[in-house]
């Protein structure tokens, strides 16, 4: 069995998110990212798989683009989708660290805007 705690080793970079992979089939991938307030995870998006990102602490917005630009408020609880091929970002807004994980389906793909 895989298993993963978001919570352990927790660790932090100035530059880029610090991005940690929690388990990775072929079909899946689950990571989590660590956001240092003001920190962004600029543009980009997922040719052939989508993404969900589950919120864990802190607090942010979360960009969509498919066309007209969306924003969704990040906080504790929150779940999002990036549909495949569909531009996303994710901005700490707070003054707190943001633990964002998310599940992507393999292969994805990625292109940076």
């Amino acid at each position: 069995m895989d298993y993963a705690n978001v919570f352990d080793d927790v660790s932090f970079k100035d530059d880029p998110v610090n991005k940690k992979t929690c388990i990775k089939t072929e079909k899946l991938t689950a990571d989590t990212y660590y956001f240092n307030p003001g920190q962004v995870l600029d543009y980009h998006r997922h040719p052939t798989g989508d993404q969900i990102f589950f919120v864990h602490e802190g607090e942010g917005v979360f960009y969509l683009d498919d066309g007209a630009e969306e924003k969704n408020i990040l906080k504790s609880g929150v779940v999002v989708l990036a549909p495949k091929n569909v531009w996303h970002k994710i901005v700490n807004t707070g003054n707190k660290a943001l633990i964002v994980s998310q599940a992507t389906k393999q292969p994805a793909g990625m292109e940076k805007r």
